[in-house]
Parts: C-alpha cells; sequence; structure tokens
C-alpha cells in the first residue's frame, strides 16, 4: 500500500516544485537550469518512471489537495460545515465559511500550486515513457494513471476556479507559458474528457496494488463529469460500466471509513495515507485540523459539520452514528477521518474520492432527469435501504430532485461534495442565501454568481499578467 507514496518528500518534490509551470517567485525561476538538468538525467529506465509515477499519486496526498483542502473547498461554502473559530490559522478556512476570501488566501495559493505541479509531473511521465524499455502492458498502465490523475486534477481546479490555465506538455521552461492566460472551462474540460477517455482503454479492470487508479476509476469520474456539464446520457453510459466491474456497497456503512476495512469493495479510488511511516511523512493532518477545539491535541475546529446537517438525520438512519458524532458541548464532528497515532497530525484515514455509492446516487440523478424517475428511485433506494431508511416510491422527476439531493448531502457529509452538488443543480445561491438568514453568524452574508468560485491565487496573477483574476475579487 505505501510503495507508491513514498517517493515525494525525498529526491522529486522540490524538482517538481521548482519546474512547476506556475512558478510564482523569481528565486523558484532562478532555479530552472538546476532542474531541468537533474530531470535530464532522471527517467531513463522503468524503474525511474515508476518512481515518477509514485511522485504523482504522492502529489494527491498534500494538504493543498487530499490531504484536506479539497473536503474544504468542497464543503466549506455550502451548508454542511462551518469554521468553528474563523480567526484560527489566520483567517483562511473562516474567510471561505463567511465569503470574504481575498486572492491571498493561503488555501487557494497551496491548492493552485499543488495542483499544477501534480500535473507537471503527470506530463513528464507522459512525455517521456515511450522512450523507456518495458512491457507494452506496463506502460498502457502507467499512462492510463497518468492520465486519470490529470484529469482528476484539471477537474478539482476548474470546479474551483472557473477558467485556468491548461498545460498538457512537460514544461522545460516556465516561461514559456508566461503570457498564456487562462483556458475557458468549456476547453479545460473538453481535455479532461480526452483524457479520460484514453485512460479507460489503458487501464485494468483491477489492480492488486490499492491506492492505484483503475479503469473503474476513470469510467465513474467521467460519468462524474459528464454529470457536471448535464450530459446526462453520456453520464449513464459511463457509471452503468462500474458496478459489473465488482463495486457493490458495504453492508454496514460505519465500515467503510474504518481503517481496519479500507480499500473495500465499495472503494473506486481513494488517496491512501498511512501513520508511523517515512518519518511520519505518510499521514494527514485531516483528523487534527477537521476535530473540534479541544477535542484532542492541536484541533483547530475547521470544516466541521453544521448542526443543521447533524439534526436532518432521522434517528434510524445508521449514518448519522456512523458518519458523525457530536461532543459533550454539542459540537458536531466527522467520523471520516479519525485519529491512527498518538501522533495527531499523523493520520492514517484514507481519504475517498470515489466511491460505488456515489455512482448510484450519479444514476439516479441522470435517470431522473432523462425522464426515468422510477429507475432513478430503484437506484436512490438501494444507498437507502443500506441506511436503514424506508423505500422512496410513486415520485416524479420534479418531486424527486429534492430527495435525491438530500440523499446526497447525508451521504456524501463532509467528503467534499456539497458546494458541488448545489452549484451543478443550479441551487447554490439560494440555498445558501437562505442558511444565512436563520443561521447565527451568518446575517448579513449574501452571495452572487461571482461567488461561486475561488479567487484566482493573487501570486499568479502578480507573475503573469495575463492570468486575470475571477470577477468580484479585484
Amino acid at each position: 500500500m505505501i510503495s507508491h507514496k513514498t517517493i515525494l518528500k525525498n529526491t522529486l518534490g522540490l524538482l517538481l516544485f521548482a519546474g512547476s509551470v506556475m512558478s510564482c517567485s523569481k528565486s523558484r525561476l532562478d532555479t530552472v537550469p538546476t532542474t531541468e538538468k537533474m530531470l535530464t538525467n532522471f527517467y531513463k529506465n522503468e524503474a525511474q518512471i515508476n518512481e515518477g509515477v509514485n511522485a504523482a499519486y504522492g502529489m494527491l496526498q498534500k494538504e493543498g489537495q487530499y490531504g484536506a483542502n479539497y473536503m474544504v473547498f468542497g464543503e466549506i461554502p455550502s451548508d454542511n460545515t462551518f469554521d468553528e473559530v474563523p480567526a484560527n490559522d489566520g483567517g483562511n478556512y473562516g474567510q471561505l465559511d463567511l465569503f470574504s476570501a481575498i486572492a491571498l488566501n493561503d488555501l487557494v495559493k497551496d491548492t493552485w500550486e499543488a495542483a499544477y505541479i501534480g500535473i507537471q509531473q503527470t506530463n513528464v511521465i507522459l512525455n517521456r515513457i515511450d522512450a523507456i524499455e518495458m512491457s507494452a502492458q506496463n506502460r498502457d498502465y502507467l499512462k492510463g494513471e497518468m492520465l486519470f490523475i490529470r484529469a482528476l486534477s484539471y477537474f478539482n481546479l476548474v470546479r474551483i476556479f472557473g477558467d485556468v490555465p491548461l498545460v498538457t506538455k512537460e514544461t522545460t521552461n516556465v516561461n514559456d507559458y508566461f503570457g498564456q492566460g487562462r483556458t475557458s472551462k468549456a476547453e479545460v474540460y473538453t481535455q479532461i474528457e480526452q483524457d479520460l477517455k484514453a485512460a479507460i482503454l489503458l487501464l485494468p479492470k483491477a489492480r492488486s496494488l490499492k491506492g492505484k487508479a483503475t479503469q473503474g476509476s476513470a469510467l465513474a469520474l467521467l460519468g462524474k463529469v459528464y454529470l457536471t456539464l448535464h450530459k446526462y446520457d453520456l453520464a449513464i453510459a459511463q457509471l452503468a460500466q462500474v458496478g459489473p466491474l465488482g463495486y457493490k456497497l458495504l453492508t454496514d456503512p460505519a465500515r467503510i471509513f474504518d481503517p481496519l476495512f479500507e480499500n473495500s469493495e465499495e472503494i473506486i479510488f481513494d488517496v491512501q495515507f498511512a501513520s508511523g511511516i517515512n518519518g511520519n511523512k505518510e499521514g494527514s493532518r485531516g483528523f487534527q485540523l477537521f476535530s473540534p477545539s479541544g477535542s484532542v491535541g492541536g484541533a483547530k475546529g475547521h470544516n466541521l459539520p453544521t448542526r443543521m446537517v447533524y439534526n436532518s438525520f432521522t434517528a434510524k438512519d445508521r449514518r448519522k452514528a456512523a458518519y458523525l458524532g457530536i461532543t459533550s458541548g454539542g459540537v458536531p464532528f466527522t467520523k471520516k477521518l479519525v485519529q491512527t497515532s498518538s501522533t495527531i497530525e499523523d493520520g492514517g484515514s484514507n481519504v475517498v474520492v470515489l466511491r460505488y455509492a456515489d455512482v448510484l446516487l450519479m444514476l439516479a440523478e441522470c435517470y431522473n432527469e432523462t425522464g426515468n424517475p422510477g429507475k432513478g428511485m430503484d437506484l436512490l433506494n438501494e444507498v437507502r435501504e443500506r441506511a436503514g431508511l424506508d423505500k422512496v416510491t410513486g415520485l416524479d422527476q420534479n418531486s424527486l430532485r429534492p430527495v435525491i439531493a438530500q440523499e446526497r448531502q447525508w451521504e456524501f457529509v463532509g467528503e467534499g461534495s456539497r458546494w458541488f452538488d448545489l452549484i451543478r443543480t443550479g441551487k447554490a445561491i439560494e440555498v445558501m442565501n437562505a442558511y444565512f438568514k436563520v443561521t447565527p453568524g451568518y446575517q448579513g452574508i449574501s452571495i452572487n454568481e461571482d461567488q461561486l468560485v475561488q479567487p484566482i491565487p493573487q501570486s499568479q496573477v502578480n507573475t503573469d499578467p495575463a492570468i486575470k483574476q475571477n470577477k468580484g475579487y479585484n
């Protein structure tokens, strides 16, 4: 489980950071000649290519990506989670919660940089792998993995920031891309689609090494991309192929996020973490960051479930106790990240990116939107039955929409889905402005379309004038 993620923080991390296409300081630009030479002398054989692939997976562990921030960007702007003390950690999390984010926000900067460093690494491998002697099968698998990670990275970027620079070639001179500016969302989505279609043909149906992308990973992600674009028939075509690959719901929702049962048949793709490995460098701070203040050592109180969402679960819903807890002081917390070590910041909970319950609920939404609410209810009820809830029956298309949305809110609370679900369904402004009116601490806040994306990091705007700031953040 660990071998693919131990490379980044050693020999390659500094090289990739210095060679990132989105370099944002003069000192970083000054290092390019040295890093070019070092990278030129690397990736000369299959073993080195495998290390480079592992480094791309390692980038997904970064706090700017699945180490923390993607759960934050996908939850805290929504009605699912809140920041317990908005001023903590320089106010960076609180800004996202209160819709007061500025272009100097550290989370915005860290996520942008981590994503583009990872993209650069996938581009390096894709550029060089054909010249390396190895079996055709292994070459295909590794290419498929890099295409999947690149597509996943751009999917996250485009949902968070909107238009973003699109780079699909290895960057040997960062100055080559200065002046390019941001690429339209439509073009970025076209590239994501192309990458995932190619990955589906290259990846195996199953892998013995957990944490590696598979054909099911690419199918599920492409289905989610099509759903995001409201291409429901295309989404169905991809998502319907996932179940036959062997994925299924666990019978007990409490086991999904239990480290003792990680990498189960419900998990389609997750980012691997482990405690006590490589000098405590393979864990994440997620548990510490997302625990209520005072509950564990150094707890930050970020991205906590709201009382509203906690109270919305019925007593018979098995997910309430499985997914959420509540302190003696009445503060809810997630159980999807747990303490696995006495070193609190070395959390070993894997972070789930795609799982089969998501496939079922995405299919339910797609069938409903294409005029088949009956099929949609059948799929929805698979998830509800696992949760111990009664089946939904007799709903038409309009009545089923909010039921599916509510089910997604319950099932994926804390996983980084709610905010993007609200945007996809066109409900973000309506739902959040209504939430602000009735929730203490948010009175006076009102959002508009400008705030459906985050600001471009000021460092990027300063470095390249062609990269324009998002509207409303100037």
